[in-house]
């Protein structure tokens, strides 16, 4: 199908309501707009190079946790949470009651993303594979009453006080079961010829028309890119999310989802998507690059000056990069180091620099590695 032909979908009839009904999307697809296959390609090496940097860069699993909890923290600013970096690193005990929902749902998501990831080791990306992801997502917090783990068996709808006033209605419920299938097929359906980038960027867009939960499908959808690019192969660890991509082009975003609905426009949302995977790729890129740097240059200017601490501030510098938060208490099981140890080596790393004291108390006290930080908040 040639996309300029492609038709998204009809209004259907419902109780005292319209929804809509979208086409089911397993079938080949080709364009003629140079354009696509310019960002295509751009998108395509970018990708690529990534992939590259995680395959030849020993310590990029490290690294993992912050780009993850990078990730949980955007989806979840766009659901309308909290939570910043600094808070989602701290224990639950730190976070004051108001904010430990947005807290709990944060690092959900890092435990959806890191369960999806492991079980992609045995299973194929599958609706069942999704619900046990949206099942994680959603324990123990607001949405735990909406049938976690499971899809739909009423309406819902997007924007709005209810179905007579919402800005979108999605298919009902009764015809999930044809339509989720047909996503499925598409994902794995080797007979078309489709590039990865443009058959996630088609499945994202249907994915969040179906809406086949209560809550949670934004969450779900913008975690769905990621694992499809891991199963698929494009990727050999997960560093690519585009989530903040997303927030920070919230309003597009949802005006290019919109028009491939109201204006059968596919190709427009392609290029978006394939804009986020260049955009986001390119600072993924730097980022790490960066990091790469900024570890070199505390070893050699600071660590290797500590004398006979130089193998415990080896330890702790590494065990930084994956926790950047940290008390004295997980100093110690980093380094080994007893509790009096622990401290005196906090103490060194305050005067160098390296941490910063982020409580403002006496007492357990927690520090930041402000500089590793600042390159996952800007």
């Amino acid at each position: 199908m040639n996309i300029l032909d492609f038709k998204a979908g009809t209004m259907k009839k419902g109780y005292e309501y319209m929804y809509f009904m979208p086409e089911k999307i397993n079938h080949g697809y080709f364009w003629t707009d140079d354009a696509i296959n310019e960002l295509l390609e751009k998108a395509s090496m970018i990708v690529g190079e990534l992939n590259a940097f995680s395959r030849f860069v020993p310590d990029t699993g490290m690294f993992i946790i912050m780009h993850t909890l990078k990730e949980a923290v955007e989806s979840n600013k766009i659901e309308g949470t909290q939570t910043n970096m600094e808070e989602a690193l701290f224990e639950e005990t730190e976070i004051s009651p108001e904010k430990r929902d947005d807290w709990t749902e944060v690092n959900n998501y890092v435990r959806a993303i890191n369960s999806a990831i492991e079980d992609l080791d045995t299973l194929p990306l599958s609706n069942r594979m999704i619900k046990n992801t949206h099942k994680i997502l959603l324990s123990s917090v607001r949405g735990e009453h909406k049938r976690p783990g499971e899809f739909r068996l009423s309406q819902n709808w997007i924007g709005g006080a209810g179905l007579k006033d919402a800005f979108f209605i999605p298919p009902a419920h009764h015809e999930l079961p044809g339509l989720l299938t047909d996503f499925e097929e598409f994902l794995h359906n080797g007979e078309i010829r489709l590039p990865h980038l443009v058959r996630i960027a088609i499945a994202h867009y249907q994915f969040e028309t179906i809406h086949p939960f209560l809550d949670g499908n934004g969450r779900v959808g913008r975690l769905l890119i990621t694992l499809y690019l891991v199963s698929s192969g494009l990727l050999e660890k997960p560093l690519l999310y585009l989530s903040d991509f997303f927030e920070k082009n919230k309003t597009l975003y949802y005006d290019n989802l919109t028009k491939v609905r109201t204006k059968n426009d596919l190709g427009q949302w392609i290029k978006f998507f394939l804009t986020g995977v260049i955009r986001t790729g390119e600072n993924a890129l730097s980022t790490l690059k960066t990091i790469m740097e900024l570890k070199s240059s505390i070893e050699k200017e600071k660590i290797l000056t500590m004398g006979k601490r130089t193998k415990q501030a080896y330890k702790l510098l590494n065990g930084l990069f994956t926790k950047p938060v940290v008390t004295v208490e997980d100093v110690g099981k980093i380094t080994g180091l007893t509790p009096k140890a622990a401290g005196d080596l906090v103490d060194v790393f305050i005067e160098k620099k390296i941490l910063y004291q982020i409580s403002g108390r006496l007492r357990n006290r927690i520090f930041a590695f402000s500089d590793y930080l600042k390159l996952f908040n800007s």
